[in-house]
This record gives C-alpha cells, structure tokens and sequence, in this order.
C-alpha cells in the first residue's frame, strides 16, 4: 500500500444542481489522456459517496501530489450563471465531513485535508477547505 499523508478536496467545475456521475467523469478524464478517473471518490448531489480509482492506485488530481494524497470530488463548483462557487448540498457537506473522518482514522498517517486551490492557481474546489473543516469540527464537538 502506498504512504497516503493526504486529502485533498476538488469540485468537478460543473453547473449547480447538474447531475454528473463516476461514469461520466472517467470518460472526461480518460479523453484527457489519464488512465481512469483521476479522484478515489466522488460525492454526488444526493450525498451518496461513489468509489472512483482505487485507493490502492494513486490518483491524477493534483500535480506533485498525487502518490500520497486521496481525491475527493463533489459534484458543482459553479453556480447557474457559471461562476465559481461552493455548491455542496447539505447532503454533501454531511458526506464529505463524514467521509474526511472515515479515512483519517482508516489512514492514521493522514495529517493534511486541503483543497486543491491550496497546491494550484485554480479556484477548485470553490470553498476554504481549512475553514470549512474548522467549523464543521466545531460545531461537531459537544
């Protein structure tokens, strides 16, 4: 198994409320040239978590980071005119908090959750990841 030290969170830059799938993604990303799926998983509007390359394998999410980094995606990023934005539903915040906190006690060594706009001039994943995991891990405590 590879050393994962890592999350790293994405949007898949597609329109609010558009429905997009593994499926989908993989042939997007295979056109690019990649082997698979870049991200290990992919949170749909609905919040269902979806498995996308095996975790096993490492990723083609963010350059440099891929060998000890896990991806994770949701589905948005940009809002009904187009523009850059956090679009999660409740449902998949709640899912990606959980899923956040599945994998770092499934992988102890995993010490870093940030957004790829924390390691590339880019806007995804469209929120402050550190933020955002602040808070939510605020409001979680008793």
């Amino acid at each position: 198994m590879r050393k994962i030290d890592k999350i790293i969170i994405h949007c898949t830059a597609t329109s609010e409320g558009r429905a997009v799938t593994v499926d989908e993604i993989r042939r997007w990303h295979k056109e690019r040239g990649f082997s698979d799926i870049g991200y290990h998983y992919v949170i749909y509007l609905d919040g269902s978590v979806h498995e996308g390359r095996p975790i096993e394998k490492v990723g083609a999410h963010c350059k440099g980071h891929n060998s000890n980094s896990i991806g994770i995606a949701y589905v948005g990023g940009l809002d009904k005119k187009n523009n850059h934005a956090n679009t999660m539903t409740p449902r998949q915040e709640e899912s990606l908090f959980k899923l956040i906190q599945e994998l770092k006690a499934k992988y102890p060594s995993i010490k870093v959750v940030l957004g790829h706009n924390d390691f590339a001039a880019t806007a995804c994943p469209c929120f402050n990841v550190s933020r955002w995991l602040y808070l939510k891990n605020k409001m979680a405590q008793p």
